[in-house]
This record gives structure tokens, sequence and C-alpha cells, in this order.
């Protein structure tokens, strides 16, 4: 996406790692080849360009600020009732299968207490919740991270709806192999729901608010109760974009585990020219040695394959440099800047896509903001669609961490990208975010 000397896709392209400029068979004064000053001007012309495109956004959010700093309360300001329509029996939202991508997604396995993924699910504790827990074992009250966020939601909006009234948990993880089997109950992502008086006649309404709430499908399952599920946390892109360990990366003594990359380490990147340079790891974007997720496993035709998040961003070869994709949206055909011998990276087409479980999320944040992970280039960034304007937003990072003197590294997402992606959620149009 940064335009550079002879960076075309073109075959035969080459990019060579050192201080040299990159050269291109047959390019001679081709009017592609820029120099580092016009490089420079066209990263600038880039980010200005993302920034007018989102201009819109970014005086709505002003304005949303200025009325939060008078009187009133802001954000939160309520605009009055809007009515919304009770589901009828039998109905579910969205109208599609539960396991469609487009609904929760197909099932990942059951969780036992034996599993490493069972320190993935949480308790939930709220008080405003009534759960049934027939087993006594507190079951019904462990599930993943998402949906106990979506449950929490919609016991405010419960209470908010029937004064007096409390939601109620009837049915929640599951290890007792009381569903079908391919049930989202064994995994935490499932909820069998009613109100705390029991009153049927809400029940249609409450499948509504769950709608509202966030729960990504909904069902009037039964006149006794309804049942809500979600997503994967990988799927919706929860945390920052990652890679699993045993991912490689090359530093300047030779190749390394992702998993032993440690703050300082110099690893190989690529400059705003697109020459190939050894960048210093400042901090981790998030970290997690012992969290399970869902990846994207991308091969090239060459061999080589990278597996990342479906929300990370990828950098792919095009005539004006490189071109940032979500991995979730990368196809076959579409062209991976690879590193081949001779420290050259080349282009590669892709042949095949495919989705797997692996342990392990690690996010290294580079000063130069890329990386080459499993001799592929990739951006440091995720879940917003442009590299350059995610560059410039986490710019504060990297200059508070590269004057950090400590080592140590937290686990989980930084605060500071948290933070970031959370307003993002209020300023960028939605073809800006991964979906």
């Amino acid at each position: 996406m940064l335009a550079h000397g002879c960076r075309a896709a073109s075959k035969g392209c080459k990019f060579r790692l050192g201080g040299g400029r990159a050269v291109e068979s047959g390019c001679g004064s081709c009017s592609q080849c820029r120099s580092s000053r016009g490089a420079r001007w066209s990263c600038v012309e880039r980010v200005w360009s993302d920034v007018c495109e989102m201009r819109l956004s970014l005086v709505l959010l002003w304005l949303g600020a200025a009325a939060a700093c008078g009187p009133g309360r802001g954000f939160n300001r309520r605009h009055g009732p809007r009515r919304i329509t009770p589901l009828v029996f039998g109905q579910h939202d969205p109208n599609v299968s539960e396991n469609k991508n487009t609904a929760s997604g197909p099932p990942e396995g059951r969780i036992t207490r034996d599993d490493e993924r069972f320190k993935d699910l949480v308790p939930n504790y709220n008080p405003d919740i009534d759960f049934r827990d027939d087993e006594g074992t507190g079951a019904d009250r462990l599930m993943t991270q998402r949906c106990k966020e979506k449950l929490n939601t919609l016991a405010i909006s419960v209470m908010n709806q029937w004064p007096g009234v409390r939601l109620r948990v009837i049915e929640g993880w599951d290890e007792e192999n009381n569903h079908l089997d391919k049930s989202l109950h064994y995994e935490g992502r499932a909820v069998d729901l009613t109100t705390s008086d029991r009153d049927r006649s809400k029940y249609g309404m409450l499948a509504r608010l769950a709608v509202e709430a966030g729960f990504d499908w909904v069902f009037y399952e039964s006149r006794s109760y309804i049942h809500c599920s979600v997503k994967t946390e990988s799927s919706v892109g929860t945390g920052a974009g990652c890679f699993p360990g045993g991912s490689v990366v090359h530093t300047e003594k030779g190749p390394k585990d992702i998993a032993a990359l440690q703050k300082g380490d110099k690893v190989l990147a690529a400059d705003d020219n697109g020459m190939m340079i050894y960048s210093k790891v400042l901090t981790f974007i998030d970290r997690d040695p012992n969290a399970t997720r869902q990846f994207i496993e991308i091969t090239a035709e060459n061999g080589v394959a990278i597996t990342t998040t479906p929300s990370h961003l990828l950098l792919l070869a095009a005539a004006d440099g490189w071109r940032e994709v979500f991995a979730a949206n990368i196809k076959e055909g579409d062209v991976l800047l690879t590193r081949g011998r001779s420290d050259v990276m080349r282009p590669s087409r892709v042949t095949r896509t495919r989705i797997l479980t692996k342990r392990g999320v690690f996010a290294p944040l580079t000063k130069a903001g890329t990386i080459i992970v499993d001799d592929v280039l990739a951006s440091c960034y995720a879940l917003v669609r442009s590299h350059s304007l995610a560059h410039v937003a986490m710019a504060p990072l990297r200059w508070l961490s590269s004057w950090s003197t400590s080592s140590e590294t937290t686990k989980g997402v930084h605060w500071y990208a948290s933070a970031l992606y959370s307003f993002g959620d209020y300023v960028l149009p939605a073809s800006y975010r991964y979906r």
C-alpha cells in the first residue's frame, strides 16, 4: 500500500533485502520507480485519503463529544422509546440456521473440565441474573466472554422493560450430555433463558431484547424458554489479530519461534519504501501463550503457508506496491509477498485457505509496523482495514514503548490497543472495520 521503487506484483518482480533499491527485471526508468521522498509522500497521501473518507464520521464524533461535555448525558442521552416487535413462537433471528457463519457459526468441539480450553470459560456472578443450576456445580454460570457480555447487557434490558423482573438462566454450559451432539451449550456459547417471574407472555419480547442485546442467534424455541448463542471469540475479532505459537520470525541471529520473541529483539520486516529491514519489537499488542483460537492457514503456490487470526491484515502484492486485506477475505488467486531464497521477496499466488484451531496468540508490534511471519509479509495490525491509518493511530504506543525500560510483557490485549479498538467502533465507518 505504500509506494516504493518497482514493487509491482508482476511476474519476475523481486524485493531485495538490505539497503539497495528494489529491482525489477526490465524496469529501467519506468514511471512506477519513485524516489524515497516520493514514497514517503505517497504514505502521507494515503493516510490523508483514509482520513478524508472518514471525515463525516470524525465530524459526528466531534459533535457527539461536544454534546457530552455540555448539559445532559452526551452519548448516553436517551431519545425516547423505540417500538420493538416481539419474536413469535418458532421464529429465529437471523433467519438462517444457528451454525451458519452469518449466525453463531459452526461448533468447534465440546469443552470438558479437563480440556485446555476450559480456562477460556468465565463464570458469571451478575446479581441481576438468576441461575437455576439444578446440577449444583455452577456449570450454568460458565460461558465464553462474549456470551457473558451479551447476557449482562440483556439483564439490564430486562430490568428496564419490566421493573422488578430479572433475567433467568435455566441452561448454560453443559457437561452432562443433555443436548444434541453439536450443541453450542457444550462450548459455553449458548444459554436458555426465561424471566424470573416465568411469565410466558413475556418470552416473545425477551427474545427481541436478546437480539437487541447483540446475541448472534436467538430462537424462540419453546413455549417455556428462548435459546440464544454467540460466535466464537476469534471469529468476531475479539482481541487483536495474532499469530499462533510455532509461527516463525527471522531475527538477526536466525529463525525464532514467535512464542520465544522478546521486547527488544529485531525481526525481519519492511520499511515505508518496501526495503526489507530488521525492525525492533517494541511491545506486544496481544500475547497469551495459553489461549486457544480459531485461525486461518493461507498457503501459496511456492509452498509457503502463514497462519493468523481472521481479523489480521496481510499485505498482498499489487501493481502500486501492496494492498492490505483481512486474512478472512483472502481467496485463491490473491498474491502474497513471500521471502524466497537469497533473502529476496517474491510474489506467490494463494492456492488454498482453511480454518483450524491452534494454541497461543502473539501479536508483536515492530517499529516499522510490519513483520515477516512464516516467510510472508504481514502488517502488525488488525481489525481496521487501513494499514496506514492503524500505523498512525498506534504511533503513541510505539513512542511510549520505545522509551519504556521494562522488559515485562503483560498477558492479553494491550490496554492502549483495546481502548483504540473501542474508540474505533464509534469513529470508523463500517467498511473500515472487521466484521
